[in-house]
């Protein structure tokens, strides 16, 4: 299959040089995903919403969906007093067109709020980094890591757009209703036949960290009932944890804005559920298997919104609301465009093609059915008071 060679060998050499000749799924994914060098975000293999590429976003569709959001954060800000700056930050931002349709939407119709806007994007990737700043280079924006906002200095809103179901999962799996993690060591029956590019088998063990029982526990999932079959496997997304710690300790006065594809636990967990959410893209097809086209192709696993919610709780964020995108969308706006559209003048092509797009973005099937959870932090009882558009259900 279509894998890095150089990426597999310093997994290899990862493995080999690390005790027990293993390492945890989480770091397997971590280094076919963020590896400096080769890894998936890291290199030219990425590719986002073209012809060919291996997925799409509902930002690639067409501009309403961030012109969408911006009258979401128009109405932020004027919850929290019209703050100066109001920053929103945009945790990886992907090619930076989402940036783009909210800074351009902003500066041309809502001007007094473009000039108090900071926009702030926090990317791990450089070769994204880089096309975003190509991108984003008539507008004011900053690029920074986490490391360089300080403790309680944003007023504003920290918001991503599928981030979080890139982020790296332990797998865990049931044996004789114990619960055991998945670890990835090197295929031993490779040395005898020389292969070019080392290949991964999984082995199971304790494990690696006392944080996955307490995971479950946090959740309220029991898997010791009878329900739970032998050999029931899922995700466990420690990572989720630590960067909404991160994002909490940043944030003074205003809101967490989530949008991803997930369940709340009960759903994510659910026995029938019995092999995890974990997904392979390559070249829009998806699949399970992880250890084919290695650098090649994007892996991802489903967000546990509960998880979010009880772990926001304990860094101080209250829930604000969880609701799904089309119906978030619609509530600010999205039929009021769908029925303008025959006041347009533009080609039959164009409307239908314009049409299509808006519609995708609120099927409940796909991209509609995303979930969007919002949390706040440091308001008072008068700004609490005041509802979001986006979560007031269309009557």
């Amino acid at each position: 299959m279509d894998s890095n060679p150089a990426l597999c060998a310093a997994i290899a050499n990862y493995i080999t040089t690390s005790p027990q000749q293993r390492i945890t799924f989480a770091q397997f994914m971590d280094m076919v995903l963020y590896q400096p060098e080769y890894g998936y975000y890291s290199s030219d293999a990425l590719k986002i919403g073209f012809k060919g590429g291996d997925f799409f976003t509902s930002v690639n569709l067409c501009s309403d969906f961030g012109e969408l959001l911006a009258e979401q954060f128009l109405q932020m800000w004027e919850i929290l007093g019209k703050p100066l700056p109001f920053s929103l930050v945009e945790m990886g931002a992907g090619q930076g067109l989402l940036a783009l349709h909210i800074l351009k939407y902003h500066q041309q119709h809502y001007p007094d709020f473009f000039t108090a806007l900071e926009y702030i994007i926090i990317e791990k990737s450089p070769t994204l980094r880089q096309e975003q700043q190509q991108r984003l280079q008539d507008f004011p924006v900053r690029w920074c890591n986490f490391e360089d906002i300080p403790p309680n200095a944003i007023a504003g809103c920290f918001f991503s757009n599928e981030l979080v179901d890139a982020f790296p999962v332990h797998q865990f799996i049931l044996e004789t209703g114990e619960l055991r993690e998945i670890y990835v060591t090197t295929n031993q029956n490779e040395k005898e036949t020389n292969a070019p590019c080392p290949s991964f088998v999984e082995v199971t063990g304790e494990p690696s960290t006392p944080q996955l029982a307490e995971h479950l526990d946090l959740l309220e999932i029991n898997l010791t009932q009878s329900a739970y079959p032998d050999g029931y496997r899922s995700e466990i997304n420690l990572a989720a944890l630590d960067w909404l710690s991160i994002v909490a300790d940043r944030l003074q006065h205003g809101y967490v804005l989530t949008i991803d594809y997930g369940y709340p636990a009960s759903r994510y967990y659910n026995p029938r559920r019995s092999q995890g959410t974990l997904q392979c893209y390559y070249q829009h097809r998806f699949h399970d298997n992880p250890y084919i086209n290695i650098g090649g192709q994007d892996i991802t696993a489903h967000v546990d919104f509960t998880a979010l919610e009880r772990w926001g709780q304990k860094c101080n964020l209250k829930n604000v609301g969880f609701i799904q995108q089309g119906l978030f969308l619609m509530a600010l706006g999205l039929g009021d465009r769908i029925a303008a559209l025959s006041d347009q003048k533009r080609s039959l092509s164009q409307l239908l093609q314009h049409r299509d797009a808006l519609h995708q973005l609120i099927d409940p099937t796909g991209l509609g059915g995303f979930g969007v959870l919002i949390q706040s932090k440091g308001l008072d009882k008068t700004e609490i008071s005041q509802p979001l558009k986006g979560l007031i259900l269309p009557e």
